[in-house]
């Protein structure tokens, strides 16, 4: 009983001492203590540590704020943000954009290169007429002669004169109506040769490669300087325009009197599929493109009635 006493009079003690005690927190958290490590069996001293509340708050908050700083450096600068859901999102959007872009340019590259080689497979067979309507259809303000046949057409202001000339008693004969002949002439289609016909050279310079269909070369090969435009040879509509592996930047015109002409392995092409052009007009820039070439040269075919025909017959390239 009194050991029982004696230990309440410690705490009682112990208590009215840390009563008096008035100083401040700081110099209280600066107190030192001693962390004294021992074996249990033998009470060897292995080691001791001096410690002071301060400096362990101080080593815990500096553990917490350095494992913080790590853990946001990992996610941020590398690829583990990826396994965060809803990090990262607006970067992922970006890529999936540029690929969502690159994979619409190769589709327009692929649906380009299917229509040149629908349009090439139509030359071979002569089917050219089709192929006009589908340009003129494109473009909407071409006119160019076709072989599909009759069509309706509206009246001309000289055929309205005319009728109302006959109709008042003016006109009774065909000598009274000079114009009439000259009227008919300019509506009926006439079949013009190739030897009368005017084709202006796409390039000018020495041809390195000739006409010969026995080893499969449709047309010439006319070497010029780098970054030299290539000019059309004559009116007519683009009717292809686009890039394939082996031929590279080519384009094709579709010209009157079923008459198509093509130039291949350009760098650049000016032109588009239905585009009007005049005789000389810059269509494309001489280049080195696709697999079938050995330098910058410009491959020219001329095509007459679905049948290659050797242009240097035609055109002068020097």
């Amino acid at each position: 009983m009194q050991k029982y006493f004696a230990f309440i009079k410690k705490i009682a003690d112990f208590f009215k001492n840390r009563g008096d005690d008035d100083r401040s927190l700081m110099e209280k958290w600066r107190d030192k203590y001693r962390l004294v490590i021992r074996n249990d069996e033998t009470f060897e001293e292995v080691t001791s540590l001096k410690l002071s509340p301060l400096s362990v708050y101080v080593f815990f908050s500096s553990l917490v704020v350095g494992t913080a700083m790590l853990v946001v450096v990992l996610i941020v600068y590398t690829p583990l943000k990826r396994y965060i859901p809803g990090y990262g999102d607006f970067q992922r959007d970006g890529e999936i954009a540029a690929l969502t872009n690159k994979v619409g340019e190769m589709e327009r590259e692929l649906n380009a290169s299917r229509r040149y080689t629908d349009n090439f497979r139509k030359l071979l067979a002569g089917d050219v007429s089709e192929i006009t309507k589908e340009a003129v259809e494109k473009k909407g303000d071409v006119n160019i002669a076709t072989d599909t046949g009759p069509k309706n057409v509206g009246r001309i202001p000289e055929e309205d004169q005319l009728r109302n000339a006959v109709d008042k008693g003016a006109i009774t004969s065909e000598d009274d109506a000079p114009s009439l002949s000259s009227i008919g002439a300019g509506l009926a289609p006439r079949e013009v040769s190739l030897a009368q016909l005017f084709f202006m050279p796409p390039v000018s310079g020495e041809v390195t490669s000739t006409f010969d269909p026995g080893r499969d070369h449709l047309g010439v090969d006319v070497a010029a300087p780098k970054n030299t435009a290539v000019k059309a040879a004559a009116d007519g509509v683009v009717i292809s325009a686009g890039y394939t592996v082996e031929t590279g930047y080519s384009i094709a015109i579709q010209h009157p009197n079923n008459v198509v002409t093509m130039y291949k392995h350009n760098s650049v092409l000016l032109k588009k599929t239905g585009s009007a052009v005049k005789t000389g007009e810059a269509i494309a820039i001489i280049g080195n493109s696709g697999e079938s070439t050995s330098g910058p040269h410009l491959h020219f075919e001329l095509w007459h009635k679905g049948r290659a025909v050797n242009p240097s017959d035609y055109i002068n390239f020097n």
